[in-house]
């Protein structure tokens, strides 16, 4: 059965500017690159009742309390999503989840840019926690 959601989406995607580099149908995925935004390989899932876009930062070689307290912090300042862990807790990534049935382009491109804010503006701290380095 196709997926009804999966041709707007791609019609976003496209009209946002970015380069999708796989596209399923059948899965309602999409893995795509916005290059000027530090965007790669942004992982989209397109399934009613849901959006879901993850985008893999860094791995995390010594977790620490003081890591995850400053996660947590900034996750106040993003706007749209949020940090989260994998389930070894050593992977970080960005998540947000959107209504798929509502959504419109400008909602698309706001959780977009959140994302691309959050890289130029946290790119440090995070280059810092990816060498287990707690001096941020």
């Amino acid at each position: 059965m196709p997926n009804p959601y999966f041709p707007t989406v791609r019609g976003y995607l496209l009209e946002l500017g970015f380069d999708i580099c796989h596209a399923d149908e059948h899965e309602g995925l999409f893995v795509v690159d916005k290059p000027e935004l530090a965007i790669r390989n942004l992982v989209i899932g397109c399934a009613d009742p849901l959006l879901i876009l993850e985008q893999y930062l860094l791995d995390l070689p010594a977790p620490s309390l003081e890591i995850y307290r400053r996660l947590l912090q900034k996750n106040r300042d993003i706007i749209h999503g949020a940090f989260a862990l994998d389930d070894t807790g050593h992977r970080l990534i960005f998540r947000d989840t959107l209504q798929i049935e509502s959504l419109d382009l400008g909602e698309l491109e706001a959780c977009i840019n959140s994302l691309g804010l959050l890289l130029s503006e946290f790119s440090d701290e995070l280059i810092q926690f990816s060498k287990g380095d707690l001096e941020s």
